[in-house]
Parts: C-alpha cells; sequence; structure tokens
C-alpha cells in the first residue's frame, strides 16, 4: 500500500511531461504573475542538468547566454507556473552535469547534434496548460484594446480577401493598363543631331 506522501505526490503530477535529457536546447514557456497582469515568458537555452526525473521535485537547469552573460534557470517539471517545454535540439553528451559548459563560450561551446523525432518528442498534450495558456493571450488582447483589436482583425481580413481577389497579371494586361503617355514615355527617345 502507497503512503500519503506518495498519494499526495501522484495526485500532484503532471499525466504527461516531455523527456528533458542533458544537452538538450529547450524552449520553456513559464508562466508570470505582475501584479494582477499574467504573461508568458519563453526561456530558451541548454540544459546542463537534470536532477531525481521520476519524482515529483524533478527539475532541470537551463543556461544562456544573455547580452554577453550566463544566465541559469531552474525549472520544476511538474510546476503548474510551467505551461510548456519544447526541445529544440539535441546533443550527444556523456554527462549528466555539464559544469564545463560555465566555461567555454564561442565555438568551444558548440554540442555534436544528434537526429530525433522532434514532433514525438514534443507531442505532450496537457489540457490543462493548454487551456491556462489560451485564457493569458485572450486576457491580454481584450486588456490591449478590446475595439482597436477587433478593428485590427477586422483589416487583416480584409487585407487577405483582397489579396486573394486581385489575380497576378500578365505583363501584356499591365502594359494597357498604363496611360498612353507613360507608354509613350517608355518608348526609346528618337537620335538627334545626326549631321555631326
Amino acid at each position: 500500500m502507497a503512503s500519503v506522501a506518495e498519494l499526495i505526490s501522484a495526485k500532484q503530477k503532471k499525466k504527461a511531461v516531455v523527456d528533458v535529457r542533458p544537452g538538450d536546447t529547450v524552449r520553456v514557456h513559464q508562466k508570470i504573475r505582475e501584479g494582477g497582469k499574467e504573461r508568458i515568458q519563453v526561456f530558451e537555452g541548454l540544459v546542463i542538468k537534470v536532477s531525481r526525473k521520476n519524482s515529483l521535485t524533478s527539475r532541470f537547469l537551463v543556461r544562456r547566454i544573455a547580452s554577453g552573460i550566463g544566465v541559469e534557470k531552474s525549472f520544476l517539471i511538474h510546476s503548474p507556473a510551467i505551461l510548456k517545454v519544447e526541445v529544440v535540439r539535441r546533443a550527444k553528451v556523456r554527462r549528466n552535469y555539464m559544469t564545463y559548459m560555465r566555461e567555454l563560450t564561442g565555438k568551444s561551446a558548440r554540442l555534436m547534434g544528434v537526429d530525433f523525432d522532434k514532433e514525438a518528442v514534443n507531442a505532450i498534450h496537457d489540457e490543462a496548460a493548454e487551456a491556462e495558456e489560451e485564457r493569458i493571450h485572450e486576457e491580454q488582447v481584450e486588456a490591449y484594446d478590446p475595439e482597436s483589436a477587433k478593428a485590427e482583425k477586422e483589416a487583416e481580413k480584409a487585407e487577405a480577401d483582397a489579396a486573394t481577389a486581385d489575380e497576378p497579371k500578365s505583363e501584356a494586361a499591365k502594359i494597357e493598363d498604363q496611360p498612353k503617355e507613360k507608354a509613350e514615355a517608355k518608348a526609346p527617345a528618337p537620335e538627334q543631331n545626326k549631321e555631326k
């Protein structure tokens, strides 16, 4: 029989998470609250450490260079603030904790890429997280200005309709549409001063 702690941790775990490994380049979508507003922040970088993989407290450490300064962030995989984790690139590494990457810069910091099925790895659908992300996006659009947002959508739709209605014209049709003056201006100029 499972202990109380195991039952509670099983309830808090996400049903499906992305398989994150050291050496992966990941894009993490994190929900951030600032006062009464919420927004989604994307942090992309190299995973240099994965710890306690099958636990509720499993976490991974992501490093990236921002404005010439190394920035590291630790993310809990099962945290409700993490909406989505995408594996962008996978590399061949032999260590779990790649501390040596902190000293490397430029070409020496490159890792050898490995082919992998990107769609299969990232095909994790968490309905609750997707609904939350959609809700935050809608709030941002409404907070921007609901009337101008509707007007922009209508303008974009009108432009798309106009673009599909206009078919590309042939060169002959374009010349026929031009006024005669422009056509005469394009004609070669008569030669002058032949007597010299």
